[in-house]
């Protein structure tokens, strides 16, 4: 299952196990509607990658980049807006947290 996803209503980024701890879905069923899975390595690290997002026609759209690369850049200059990790964190319990409940 995907690392990230994004609300393709409202742009905001979570980590699966962000959204079990916030009731959203549980943990062997991918999130329901508006949440869309992020295309990219499943074990992407913030370190090295970028959550990026775009809106187009009034739906966001993820995908996961290579910090500092030619296709990041080419991103950004295509109208790709990377995602803040304080943003994503914002939203509940980091990806390595371990859930509760």
């Amino acid at each position: 299952m995907s690392a990230f996803f994004i609300d393709t209503s409202t742009g905001q980024v979570a980590t699966l196990r962000q959204l079990v701890a916030a009731g959203v879905t549980s943990s062997d069923a991918p999130p329901p509607r508006p949440w869309h899975p992020v295309r990219g390595d499943r074990d992407a690290s913030m370190l090295w990658y970028a959550v990026m997002r775009k809106q187009i026609k009034g739906v966001y759209i993820g995908t996961l980049s290579v910090r500092h690369q030619d296709h990041h850049a080419s991103l950004l200059k295509e109208g790709w807006q990377e995602v803040p990790v304080e943003e994503i964190e914002a939203f509940g319990p980091r990806a390595d947290d371990p859930v509760t409940g």
